[in-house]
């Protein structure tokens, strides 16, 4: 058998094989296709209840619902530390303060453009509502605001709300409340 007459049986076999279409012709269902196997004649199947899809759990009511127990929380779920807050104050400046403002109160740029203005933070109503509240509110929305829940990663939501904390804290503060220390670093008399 010479070398050429091997070549052109290596090629038909090659081209043979290549001419099925089984992989390209197989039954399969496209999205939204009608079908008549099932009771609905859909041919996408609903996810079955309880899917979770990986990495998504979320077992951590506190952390991910601002819950325990069906109730909201009044504690963070971690440690609030200055890179937490800074983390909150540039999210906050980002996300919040078209409608908020940068101090909180509730005058931000929608305001000017006609849209109601939100309640200042400032109020006592909302300085004594537990953080978990705020988290919720941030995370499904509430009246005019809707959900950032698919914007804001849960730890920055957190971050969020406790520098809204910090707005609060720093908006009502009163001398008495500076320790004495720092009265007179503010004061210029070290």
């Amino acid at each position: 058998m010479t070398k050429s007459v091997f070549l052109i049986l290596v090629l038909s076999f090659a081209l043979l094989t290549a001419c099925r279409q089984d992989m390209h012709d197989q039954p399969r269902f496209e999205p939204l296709e009608h079908n008549t196997f099932f009771a609905n004649q859909r041919a996408s199947r609903p996810l079955v209840e309880g899917t979770v899809a990986r990495g998504f759990l979320r077992e951590d009511d506190h952390f991910y619902r601002g819950q325990v127990d069906g109730g909201l929380v009044t504690t963070f779920p971690f440690e609030i530390t200055a890179e937490v807050l800074r983390r909150g104050q540039e999210r906050y400046n980002i996300f919040c303060t078209p409608c908020h403002d940068k101090s909180g109160t509730g005058h931000g740029m929608i305001v000017e453009r006609g849209f109601r203005p939100p309640p200042s933070f400032h109020i006592d109503r909302l300085r004594e509502l537990p953080v978990g509240h705020m988290y919720d509110v941030i995370t499904n929305g509430l009246g005019a605001m809707y959900s950032y829940a698919e914007r804001i990663s849960p730890k920055d939501r957190w971050a969020i709300v406790a520098y809204l904390r910090t707005l609060q804290l720093s908006h009502n503060l009163t001398v008495e409340d500076i320790p004495e220390a720092a009265h007179q670093e503010l004061l210029g008399q070290e």
